[in-house]
């Protein structure tokens, strides 16, 4: 098993789903970040550990990783919505509400 499969199933074992008031704080203190849906939530978490800029870099430019902004964390306070995964990168928080597939 190659190194980079190791640290995506290990970041995978890491992942999991969280309610919004558990990342609350972490929101206060400006360090939850936002993923993309169309993302992989591992992949990102994966680049951010291997201190892959220039992935990161894209995204953020994208638009697709980017500090939680204030609406979409009110969005969620209000919603509590059941589908939010998160995975700690320090000193991130890396969420993703995921695309519910009927």
């Amino acid at each position: 098993m190659s190194d980079q499969t190791e640290t995506y199933a290990a970041i995978l074992g890491a992942t999991a789903p969280i309610e919004w008031k558990t990342l609350e704080p972490h929101f206060a203190a400006g360090q939850v970040l936002s993923v993309d849906p169309a993302l992989d939530l591992v992949t990102v978490a994966e680049a951010f550990t291997r201190d892959d800029g220039a992935a990161v870099k894209q995204w953020m430019d994208a638009g697709q990783v980017q500090l939680t902004p204030d609406a979409q964390a009110a969005g969620w306070h209000e919603r509590d919505p059941d589908n939010l995964w998160a995975v700690v990168i320090r000193p991130w928080v890396l969420v993703q509400e995921r695309v519910v597939r009927h």
